[in-house]
């Protein structure tokens, strides 16, 4: 090595640096890959990107190419330096003291933390370009690996800590895929975006959450006059109404008023025209999430259900359009009864029905009302106050401040919500 010349040893260090700052870029650039939009790029049939993900299903002899030839480079370095160092400082040992720092300090700088910062920056352009080089090495690399793993597949059935088959594919959970929705807003529009979380949120949703209550339900009495069941008919605001007889705890079925009004034949509507078109009724559990019932309407091929507690009382109904309503949003049509059920004041509150749901009052006025409870705004005052409250009465919940207006039949028929401040706003989305 005496007759090597000095400038050619120092270009061989830094040759060597290079190559190790490349296996730097590649391990990190492996690990940091995003693994969903690689298989993407595989199918579309991009060669780095099948390439990569082929080295990366066997990420024990990926790291065992990489870190073998990062080892044997970084070691090559420092006794190149230690060559350099006794044929030309005569073994001095301070100068050696020197050399380790000035390699390490290189080693450090240029082959590790700058190689990784920059593979963590760009992982996919990195992984994709450096698996046309890793994949031919590990083929030559492939005895040495192999005999390396051995000794580490030892040690981690010695330490019990050897992974199962399947364990080391990543997984992702409902909240971990929001997040990437959330994430992916400058590639997602705003809409879309907000459908895909709705998507995930029926799981946790239930029928009661979007339930139509008895007391605002339009249903037909079989045992009522037929002049009555015409009109009602003729006046009535949806398309499919509950039949009952005598009384509204006995739904004998559900009619469509088209069937109905196709069945006239130009004479009035009579109890036994009902009978004859009408369905029988269809029972949800109460609790059951909206994407189960989402899916048991299209299996039973239904459009509306009645909901039943578990004493086998009717709590009101469930329609496909309620669930697709909280998918997509409010639709723009609305039967003249629902209008009113927010009225804005001059003085920037607004008055509320207090059957209301408390998701509606979310989704429709931005409020944050806690759900993890009471169902509609009358329960969650009751809730409060463990009693009726008088007409009258103000109170404050969840930062809302708010006032009763009329009390009817032991439920809060109407209440005043003021607006809040922007101090109080702000905590509530805290």
């Amino acid at each position: 090595m005496e007759d090597v010349p000095l400038h050619i040893m120092l270009t061989a260090l830094v040759f060597l640096l290079i190559l190790s700052g490349f296996f730097s870029l590649s391990e990190t650039s492996m690990m940091a890959i995003n693994r969903y939009r690689l298989r993407h790029l595989a199918k579309q049939g991009h060669r780095g990107a099948r390439l990569t993900v082929k080295l990366l299903e066997n990420t024990d002899r990926l790291l065992g190419v990489i870190l073998l030839g990062n080892n044997l480079l970084n070691t090559a370095s420092a006794t190149l330096v230690a060559v350099i160092i006794a044929t030309f400082f005569a073994h001095d040992d301070f100068a050696l003291l020197i050399g380790t720092i000035a390699v390490t300090f290189a080693i450090l700088i240029f082959s590790e933390i700058t190689p990784k910062v920059i593979a963590a920056a760009y992982p996919e352009r990195i992984a994709l370009a450096a698996s046309y080089v890793l994949t031919p090495l590990l083929a030559i690399c492939y005895p040495i690996v192999w005999f390396v793993n051995l000794f580490v597949s030892g040690l981690l059935i010695l330490f019990r800590l050897k992974p199962k088959k399947g364990e080391l594919e990543q997984k992702i959970s409902t909240e971990e895929l929001k997040t990437l929705v959330l994430e992916g807003g400058h590639f997602i529009q705003h809409k879309h975006q907000s459908m895909l979380l709705n998507l995930f949120d029926l799981e946790t949703i239930t029928v009661d959450d979007v339930i139509v209550p008895r007391s605002q339900i339009e249903a037909i009495d079989l045992n009522a006059d037929d002049d009555v069941i015409h009109t009602q008919l003729l006046t009535c605001h949806h398309t499919r109404l509950p039949i009952y007889r005598e009384r509204m705890d006995n739904i004998v079925g559900i009619v469509h008023v088209r069937k109905v009004l196709n069945q006239m034949q130009g004479g009035k509507i009579t109890a036994a025209t009902l009978e004859k078109v009408m369905r029988a009724p269809y029972f949800i559990p109460s609790g059951t999430s909206l994407f189960s019932q989402l899916q048991l309407f299209q299996e039973n091929q239904k459009r509306v259900g009645l909901v039943v507690d578990e004493y086998g009382e009717w709590m009101g109904l469930v329609t496909l359009e309620d669930i697709i309503e909280e998918i997509i949003g409010e639709f723009t049509t609305q039967a003249p009864t629902q209008t009113s059920t927010f009225l804005k004041q001059e003085d920037g509150g607004i008055i509320v029905e207090g059957s209301t749901l408390l998701r509606e009052l979310n989704r429709k006025l931005s409020f944050q009302f806690p759900l993890d409870g009471p169902k509609t705004l009358n329960g969650l005052i009751l809730e409060y106050f463990e009693d009726i409250p008088e007409a009258g009465t103000g109170l404050n919940i969840a930062g809302y401040p708010m006032e009763i207006i009329q009390t009817k039949n032991r439920v809060v028929k109407t209440v005043k919500i003021f607006p809040v401040s922007l101090e109080t706003e702000a905590k509530n989305l805290e």
